[in-house]
């Protein structure tokens, strides 16, 4: 679709129904790719969760709670980076 809005008063009602479902798929595929990419980061900060779980109880050294935020801020700005 076209990135400009475009002029309300000059679409027929077939043009302006057919731009509310071109935004409503639109929509719709974004928030489908929004609910991936959280199960994403969900299954990664388990996997995170996880190892550390083993590193404590074999007495190594964890990583911090600034270390998790880190890893959700780079999954973040990866995901902003991405074309849409």
């Amino acid at each position: 679709m076209d990135e400009t809005f475009p002029d309300l008063g000059s679409l027929t009602d077939i043009e302006l129904k057919d731009v509310i479902r071109q935004l409503t798929e639109e929509e719709t595929e974004i928030s489908y790719k929004r609910r991936i990419l959280h199960g994403k980061i969900d299954i990664l900060r388990a996997e995170l969760v996880n190892r550390l779980r083993h590193q404590n109880e074999a007495g190594e050294m964890s990583i911090s709670g600034e270390d998790v935020q880190r890893l959700t801020d780079i999954l973040a700005a990866r995901q902003t980076e991405e074309p849409a």
